[in-house]
C-alpha cells in the first residue's frame, strides 16, 4: 500500500485549494496520486433515475460503473470504513493524500490561516508540516501558502522516494 498523508485544518482555511496545488506539483513530477476526501455529512454521486441508481434501489450492495477512461464503485456500508481499509482498495499509486481525517493516525499537514484562528488543531508530534500565514511556535517545518514546491520536496523526500 502506498504511504499516506492527510491535509487537515479548520473549516474554510483552504484545505481543498491547497490540496489542488500540492496535487498538481506532485503530478508534474511524474507521480501517481490517489486522494481520499472525508465527508462527515454523507454524499451522493449517483443520479436518481439513472441505471446505476436503479441497481442500488433494487438492492445491489455494490454498484460499479465503468467506461473506457474511468470507474466508480458505490458500496453501501453498515459502518464507516477505516482509512487503511479504504486505502487497501487503491492500487498503482505512489502516494495517497487525504483531506480531513484529522483524528486518523497518519502524518498530517495542517493548514492554519490567521483569519480562522492561529491555534493548530494537531500536536506537533502528529504533524509533518504546517502551511500557514501565522507565526506559530511549533517545532515542525512551516511553509507559506505560496511555497508549494518546497512542501512537495518534503513530501517527496519522506513519503515517495
Amino acid at each position: 500500500m502506498a504511504k499516506m498523508i492527510s491535509l487537515v485544518g479548520r473549516s474554510n482555511v483552504g484545505k481543498t485549494t491547497h490540496l489542488e496545488k500540492v496535487l498538481r506539483e506532485i503530478k508534474s513530477r511524474g507521480y501517481k496520486v490517489a486522494t481520499i476526501k472525508h465527508d462527515v455529512h454523507g454524499f451522493d454521486i449517483d443520479v436518481p433515475g439513472k441505471d446505476t441508481w436503479k441497481h442500488a434501489q433494487a438492492g445491489a450492495d455494490t454498484v460499479v460503473i465503468s467506461s473506457p477512461n474511468k470507474i466508480a464503485i458505490i458500496e453501501k456500508l453498515s459502518e464507516e470504513k477505516t482509512l487503511d481499509e479504504i486505502a487497501e482498495k487503491l492500487q498503482n499509486v505512489d502516494i495517497i493524500i487525504t483531506e480531513g481525517y484529522k483524528r486518523a493516525n497518519k502524518p498530517k499537514i495542517e493548514i492554519v490561516r490567521m483569519e480562522r484562528g492561529t491555534e493548530p488543531l494537531c500536536d506537533a508530534k502528529e504533524l509533518l508540516a504546517l502551511v500557514t500565514d501565522c507565526d506559530i511556535d511549533m517545532d515542525v517545518p512551516k511553509f507559506s501558502f505560496e511555497d508549494v514546491s518546497a512542501l512537495v520536496d518534503l513530501i517527496e523526500k519522506k513519503f515517495i522516494r
